[in-house]
């Protein structure tokens, strides 16, 4: 396709190097078009109206004069004079008629589209693209227009023209102010391409890193059914995948967690331009909108646009209901962290208070604002809105933008991480908390509040002003140890940012939290399903296994994605995952498990760890593990998983879990002597928690089956000075510093290192004591695992006790 003049350039005959012609977004769309479809990405066709023609438009409109006269000395902060500008600006542009040669330009253009894609009329998408917008800096998000379902020269033309005057709405004159570009230097192009029928398939958003964290090796995608813009708007919440680089570039089962949305609602096209909205059927709500294989073909062509780019993407995809092909519609840089010097300095918040949340909801971002809270349900009322004050709606959408600037916080009810606010909040660095139900009503404006996103996941709203701390450490700084320190991981959604802490990986990753948040089901419920009689118990498992017909699988997909999430946050270093040490009164919790679970009187010595796995009352559950362990070390190529069997009291019962583990397919160096597999199974090692007083009584002959030993400092303490760790009225009596216990860790140091076998301790006690934390560093324990709030804390004692 040849270009005709200059008022119209193909997708074909644009490169990234165009932005001045054609803005960021239709530079992107001209340079995969052009350089990346012969890689496999798939991008639809279309063309870009210039910059040099929205010049002639304003000259030939006599329009150029006035708008310099509407922005001379406004103030973009005055709601009101913001709103008179962008009135009159835009009422100018949309009462414009087009020079005869713009028109025909985009008249014939549309025409080739049409043929092109061998139709009368192509279905196209208009779009707006600034030559400020979609920059490394700067996004525009959500700031110009878009039209839909466009399929008349008539609808073209007039979606053109509305495109064009969008430069001129508030929040765009807002944006700009904010990143110091001139309203009048800046031009807009729009971009006419085929639409792809999403309305009947699926549609969303993807990130090259955690949009969280910053975290780099994964990629980030959602998912739902009809039109993207539903995303955006937060009203449903999308399917979301992460999915990992490396075992994506290894041609390994790269998702390593999948979660199912609530996708109840969808866009479809409308009769005229534009879109409706209608209710999703139940049967598709309860299935993903995507399969593994769309996502990982998806993820594959977001690090081709990565690496093309060289560095971090926001990037919109859609689906073809019709042909059943993927397409990505945009890409442009992400603006959070790409311009974030990585590795060099780490934050972190502490905010201490035993008040109850008034609210809570999803965290965005990693910071706290305070203010007073002022709700305002609907746009047209933002005038209200004073600087510092907290935001409190049900959700926002790009209109909404003159205002978050100068919020303190953002709470609304709806949204996910990937809606309108979030997406807003996190490039202005505000604190926000989405999905945040009943806010509206239950916060009341003028009431000082604290908003806090410190705290992991959830975002809380505490009333009044809560005291808190910001530290900042230089990693460069931190003092060098003769010790390596891991980390203590629960919760998978954690371990991203806990991987920026100096670490040496994990030594002690908890599948308690999995079970207990992910899974939610007692694993014998699980495998015995249709034998369970009662009905309620039933319906609350098929809720939660939705769209996993075998429940055994449900299980394993779930334990597994959770460690695989803790093992990629920390690859290649190695992650220790221990297995289940529920005790039966927490197993019991779990829903169905009181049909399973014995009642004990004192269950933290009772039926746990070592010696449930070869009961055959429990070995089908740990037969799971060892499954969940099997497909994230091979399926998914994690295989810096270790795994540590806890509470594990005789001899026999060691050699038992390990026979038991064999027969599940794990074996470990230790295990595998005189197999023929000196090393293992791709180098898996198998730990015993060092927390019984026989574990360092005869740890020599422990060390003869485990590849080395984890002391369990808060076990080892009870059991040592015969106190039961729950009963806190004893707990004065004595603690790890305690005389008995530190012999017992110097000599389950001492045993190991003889052997040339890993000892580490992953307890308590390091954490809350430096100077025990001391003790076994000088005792020449190879590593110290540590939880990720006392990290800097400990590392910089270590280092003042050693000078």
């Amino acid at each position: 396709m040849e270009n005709k003049t200059k008022n119209v350039l193909w997708f074909s005959e644009v490169t990234k190097k165009d932005i001045e012609r054609v803005g960021g977004k239709n530079g992107s769309l001209g340079e995969m078009f052009s350089q990346l479809t012969q890689k496999g990405v798939n991008v639809p066709n279309g063309f870009a109206t210039t910059a040099e023609a929205y010049w002639n438009y304003l000259r030939y409109n006599r329009i150029d004069e006035k708008l310099k006269k509407i922005f001379a000395g406004l103030d973009s902060k005055n709601l009101r004079q913001l709103k008179k500008a962008s009135t009159q600006a835009r009422g100018l542009i949309l009462k414009g008629e087009f020079p005869p040669d713009f028109r025909a330009d985009i008249l014939a253009a549309y025409k080739e589209l049409s043929a092109y894609y061998k139709t009368k009329n192509v279905v196209a998408a208009v779009r707006s693209s600034a030559t400020a917008e979609d920059l490394a800096g700067a996004s525009f998000a959500g700031a110009h227009e878009t039209y839909l379902n466009v399929d008349t020269p008539a609808e073209v033309l007039d979606a053109v023209k509305k495109c064009l005057s969008s430069l001129f709405l508030e929040r765009a004159i807002v944006y700009r102010a904010e990143k110091g570009f001139d309203d009048l230097k800046v031009a807009l192009s729009v971009c006419v391409m085929k639409m792809v029928r999403s309305d009947i398939s699926s549609a969303g958003i993807m990130f090259t890193l955690d949009t969280e964290t910053g975290f780099r090796d994964v990629v980030l995608v959602n998912s739902i059914y009809g039109a993207g813009e539903m995303i955006v708007k937060g009203h449903v919440i999308a399917d979301q995948f992460y999915v990992f680089k490396p075992a994506l570039a290894k041609g390994k089962h790269a998702i390593i967690s999948k979660n199912l949305g609530k996708k109840d609602r969808k866009y479809i096209f409308a009769k005229k331009v534009g879109l409706k909205s209608l209710p999703v059927p139940p049967k598709d709500q309860a299935s993903f909108s995507l399969t593994d294989g769309e996502v990982e073909k998806l993820a594959k062509w977001a690090v081709i646009i990565e690496d093309h780019y060289q560095g971090p993407q926001d990037i919109e995809w859609a689906k073809d209901g019709k042909t059943g092909e993927l397409f990505i519609v945009q890409a442009r840089p992400e603006t959070i962290f790409a311009e974030i010097e990585s590795g060099n300095r780490y934050e972190e918040y502490e905010i201490k208070t035993n008040a109850k949340p008034l609210v809570t909801g999803i965290a965005v971002g990693d910071k706290i604002g305070q203010g007073n809270i002022k709700v305002i349900p609907d746009v047209k009322q933002i005038g209200q809105f004073k600087p510092g004050e907290i935001l409190v709606t049900k959700m926002t959408d790009p209109d909404w933008v003159p205002i978050m600037r100068i919020a303190a916080a953002i709470i609304t009810e709806e949204g996910t991480k990937t809606c309108h606010a979030a997406i807003v909040s996190r490039e202005l660095g505000t604190p926000c908390i989405v999905g945040a139900k009943n806010a509206v009503k239950i916060l009341k404006t003028g009431k000082l509040a604290t908003a806090d996103c410190t705290q992991g996941l959830e975002g809380r709203v505490y009333a009044g002003k809560i005291p808190f701390q910001k530290k900042s450490y230089d990693l460069k700084e931190l003092p060098k140890l003769p010790v390596k320190i891991m980390l203590n991981v629960g919760a998978p959604e954690a371990a991203f940012k806990a991987s920026f802490l100096p670490n040496g990986g994990v030594g002690l990753a908890r599948v308690e939290f999995i079970f207990a948040d992910k899974v939610k089901v007692h694993p014998l419920a699980l495998i015995n399903f249709s034998k369970i009689k009662d009905k309620k118990t039933k319906l609350k498992i098929e809720a939660i296994t939705a769209g996993h017909k075998n429940k055994k699988q449900f299980f394993v997909d779930k334990l597994s994605e959770g460690i695989a999430t803790i093992a990629a946050a920390f690859y290649p270093k190695p992650v220790i995952v221990r297995f289940s040490d529920f005790k039966t009164n927490e197993y019991r919790e779990l829903i169905g498990g009181a049909e399973y679970e014995p009642v004990e009187s004192n269950p933290i010595i009772g039926w746990r760890g070592a010696s449930r796995y070869y009961d055959s009352r429990f070995a089908p559950a740990f037969a799971l593990e060892c499954a969940a362990i099997k497909k994230v070390r091979e399926a998914m190529g994690l295989d810096n998983v270790w795994v540590m069997v806890p509470f594990c009291r005789t001899i026999d019962e060691g050699k038992k879990v390990i026979e038991v583990m064999a027969q599940n397919g794990l074996k470990s160096a230790a295990s595998a002597q005189g197999s023929g597999e000196p090393k293992g199974q791709n180098g898996l090692k198998i730990m015993v928690m060092c927390e019984i007083p026989a574990n360092v009584i005869l740890a020599d002959q422990f060390l003869d089956i485990f590849d080395g030993m984890s002391i369990g400092s808060n076990d080892l303490t009870q059991l040592t000075l015969g106190l039961d760790r729950d009963a806190g009225q004893l707990s004065y009596i004595a603690n790890e510093n305690n005389e008995a216990v530190k012999v017992l860790a110097a000599q389950a140091i001492k045993a190991c290192k003889a052997r040339g076998k890993y000892i580490g301790i992953c307890g308590q006690a390091p954490s809350d004591y430096p100077e025990f934390a001391k003790f076994i560093m000088d005792e020449g324990i190879e590593t110290i695992s540590l939880n990720p709030d006392s990290v800097m804390k400990t590392i910089i004692k270590l280092g003042g006790l050693e000078k």
